[in-house]
């Protein structure tokens, strides 16, 4: 019994570089110089070069200079230890902006050589974040009920009489009754605005030529709050139908093409639309065996002033504003819009960067045997 064991044990034995080149997760080790001397296919794809390209490359040509993880790496050489440290932005030209887990430990009788591993933000993580976003979004949908009944009737009320009592008294005056009419107005449309959050119907989809969607919102920016601002496209010509609603996506996308255009304030301002499509990407629905594809991804990125990063974590939650005159709404609606699509919505920004991304379902149709829908029934 003990030889078998011990051969089956033998047979089981797997091939230690075949075991890291199968990890989902980027894993790299460095020489004592700090030049990539090994990368795993996950890795390969973190960076966006073969491990050819990038054998020997020093690190810094890869990622700042400034960022924690050479100091982590300096420590872990001295001391001997690994280290860990968790979301840390990432930015560079070649592979945009990534919040990832870090783990860096030394390879003992290496010679200063250091083995790194990443982890990216999950998508298990994304939407645990999109339902708190949906959560936050639908806990005013009460309120807003209630202040439609119980605060837009005696507004109506108070309205009224202030417009009564501008006939009776001094020119003087009349500034102070104008201003409570004004004010009344703009609690009655901050109160109709928030009434956008208290339907609860399932929302009619269709297949929804995302470019044409993106190209009408742009227009009317271009037109509008985005006179000041550099529109640019990057769209994927062969991406297939979305599905979706049309009118939600216009608002959807004219709301992140707002706070863009509000987040720049130089002459050379750009916000760049971009459409790709990510083979395989779908995540599975909690408690169920279903899976929800989600390949059709949508970004809008600008060179702002970025988000304050105590917001990053809660601003899609309502009432959550930089703005001074903002309702902290837009956002809110945005993450209610994206949900109500089985979507997801996420952000990162920096200063300079912030890129909102809308990860979306593909339109199917029910009589080709799940086939994308052609161009004939875009909507």
């Amino acid at each position: 019994m003990a030889i078998e064991i011990n051969r089956t044990a033998k047979d089981l034995t797997l091939d230690p570089i075949t075991v890291l080149e199968s990890l989902p997760n980027p894993l790299f080790t460095i020489d004592s110089k700090n030049k990539i001397s090994y990368l795993n296919p996950s890795a390969e794809l973190f960076f966006d070069g073969s491990s050819m390209a990038l054998q020997g490359v020093a690190l810094s040509e890869l990622l700042p200079v400034d960022m924690p993880l050479f100091d982590m790496i300096n420590q872990a050489r001295s001391n001997g230890t690994s280290i860990s440290d968790y979301d840390l932005a990432v930015e560079t030209p070649r592979i945009g902006i990534k919040v990832v887990n870090i783990g860096v430990s030394p390879i003992p009788d290496s010679d200063g050589s250091v083995i790194i591993s990443l982890f990216e933000r999950s998508i298990a993580q994304k939407l645990h974040h999109q339902e708190q976003f949906r959560g936050a979004a639908r806990s005013i949908s009460g309120m807003a009920a209630m202040l439609a009944h119980e605060v837009k009737n005696p507004l109506s009320g108070i309205r009224g009489a202030a417009q009564l009592l501008s006939e009776t008294i001094e020119s003087d005056d009349q500034s102070l009754t104008q201003l409570i009419c004004d004010e009344t107005d703009r609690i009655c449309a901050l109160v109709d605005k928030m009434e956008e959050f208290s339907d609860e119907r399932p929302i009619h989809k269709t297949a929804v030529n995302i470019h044409e969607v993106l190209d009408h919102c742009r227009q009317l920016a271009s037109s509008g709050f985005g006179k000041h601002v550099k529109f640019i496209e990057k769209y994927d010509p062969s991406l297939p139908p979305a599905l979706g609603n049309r009118f939600i996506l216009i608002q959807l996308f004219l709301n992140l093409m707002k706070n863009s255009c509000e987040a720049i304030s130089n002459s050379a301002g750009e916000v760049i639309l971009e459409t790709s499509y990510r083979h395989g990407m779908s995540v599975s629905v909690g408690g169920t065996q279903q899976k929800i594809h989600l390949p059709l991804l949508i970004s809008i990125r600008d060179n702002g002033v970025g988000i304050p990063s105590d917001l990053n974590t809660n601003i899609f939650e309502p009432f959550i504003t930089t703005k001074i005159s903002g309702t902290g709404l837009g956002l809110a609606f945005v993450a209610k819009a994206v949900s109500d699509h089985g979507g997801v919505v996420e952000v990162d920004s920096l200063p300079g960067n912030t890129v909102f991304q809308i990860t979306l379902p593909v339109a199917k149709s029910s009589h080709n045997n799940g086939s994308v829908f052609t161009g004939s029934q875009i909507e």
